[in-house]
């Protein structure tokens, strides 16, 4: 089932910064409207895809619409992909500082930014998840304090943090900007004729 181009979709956020970000990404080749709603989801449990295909079924099933949902992970590879889609809370108990220090005994401070997109057209509608990654490393916090773990995270190739990037350099190399890319790509596309049309005039 698609959604009409033209019509509005739910954007699950209450974070004007973040869907001020995601429609400069988008651009004006997304085809549909995107407003922001917030809305309480349960904090599920397990792998990135599995957190955003619930995240989407439960968002779907309260807008009874069409609704985007986005999930966010930073994975320490020398801890084996944590702390993941359970940043938000290491985040909010330890800081940039602290996510830093948690790799202070390890030799390997790669990492990789995570963003999934999860896209339902309704209410017990199929999930569709759009995936983009950014690979980098965990440093010492520099840059404004003002995006989440930002300022800790330095994508591979820069000598600059996420927070000291400027926004539309950081715009073009982000998690965000890649797996945004994917869902804008996607829905751009010409809805396909099914194929029993598109070959019966060979006959």
């Amino acid at each position: 089932m698609a959604v009409p181009a033209g019509r509005s979709v739910v954007f699950v956020t209450g974070n004007a910064k973040k869907l001020e970000e995601v429609v400069q990404i988008l651009g004006d080749k997304f085809p549909y409207k995107l407003i922001s709603k917030k809305i309480d989801l349960p904090e599920y449990q397990g792998e990135p895809d599995e957190i955003s295909i619930q995240k989407c079924k439960e968002a779907a099933r309260q807008v009874d619409g069409p609704v985007i949902v986005e999930d966010t992970c930073l994975c320490f590879k020398a801890l084996g992909g944590l702390p993941g889609p359970y940043i938000k809370w290491f985040l909010d108990k330890l800081k940039p500082e602290g996510l830093y220090k948690l790799l202070a005994g390890f030799e390997d401070k790669s990492a990789y930014a995570l963003c999934t997109f999860a896209f339902s057209p309704g209410r017990e509608e199929p999930v569709q998840l759009f995936r983009g990654i950014t690979e980098g490393r965990i440093v010492e916090p520099r840059g404004p304090r003002d995006f989440g773990w930002d300022p800790c995270f330095q994508p591979d190739g820069y000598e600059q943090t996420y927070a000291e990037l400027p926004k539309e350099v950081k715009n073009t190399i982000s998690h965000r900007y890649r797996a945004l890319a994917a869902m804008s790509e996607h829905f751009s596309k010409p809805n396909d004729v099914p194929e029993t049309k598109r070959t019966k005039h060979a006959d």
